[in-house]
């Protein structure tokens, strides 16, 4: 598997923050072919912002897809029903809903759906798709935090 995260993860623009960083630290996988991280330290100025513990969780994991394999075409040629791999990078982080009260763990979910033997046939577009993906996400990431926060869009 290709998924790395080197430390430190340099964070995206927001609102408040100053170069923001996370030193993170391998975590055991929850699951046996799953890569998962804790951030165990904070750089930059994040004011309010804790690294990882157990009753405030801050970790990063990938879930990759069991592989499924594009079926043989019918009689026509045509490959009906084309199944699709699908990989998940999850981040949680606990929050505080109201002052006194326990934390709740917030998920943000990117999940990909990769119709089976797209890989071999078309691997230039699916690149294609994680670049456009990775960029749409670092030009807005303090559009996003602050659309969390305010609810604007």
């Amino acid at each position: 598997m290709s998924i790395s995260l080197t430390t430190p993860v340099t964070g995206g623009a927001q609102t408040g923050f100053t170069s923001p960083t996370y030193t993170i630290t391998t975590d055991t996988p929850v699951q046996g072919a799953a890569k998962s991280w804790v951030v165990s330290g904070l750089g930059g100025t994040q004011a309010g912002v804790t690294s990882h513990s157990i009753a405030r969780p801050f970790t990063i994991s990938w879930f990759p897809s069991k592989n499924a394999t594009l079926p043989a075409p019918d009689a026509n040629g045509i490959v009906r029903n084309v199944p699709r791999n699908v990989h998940q990078l999850i981040v949680r982080a606990g929050v505080l809903p109201l002052s006194g009260q326990a934390n709740q763990v917030a998920l943000a979910r990117v999940r990909f759906e990769i119709p089976a033997g797209s890989d071999t046939a078309d691997a230039a577009q699916i690149r294609a798709l994680c670049s456009a993906l990775v960029g749409v996400l670092n030009q807005n990431s303090a559009g996003y935090g602050d659309t969390l926060i305010n609810g604007v869009v």
